[in-house]
């Protein structure tokens, strides 16, 4: 596992990402000894990806009079 400097992370921002891809994580250590890890997310799912509701009976025109009745309130 490779480990740069804050200055040496800095400047080479690129290739530091580039090893985290390729041997999962990298180190970054700063003057005061202080010492992070760089690690690549791996969950693909965006934060936007939720489940539905299950078991709720809702008609198309409730839940668009409901989502205009919040608007409203705005």
């Amino acid at each position: 596992m490779k480990e740069y400097t804050y200055s040496e992370a800095r400047q080479k921002l690129s290739q530091v990402l580039d090893e985290v891809v390729k041997y999962g994580e990298v180190h970054v250590k700063r003057r005061d000894g202080t010492r992070f890890t760089i690690k690549q997310d791996k969950d693909p799912r965006s934060p936007l990806d939720v489940e539905g509701v299950k078991g709720v009976s809702i008609s198309e025109e409730e839940l668009i009079q409901s989502i205009r009745e919040s608007r409203e309130r705005n």
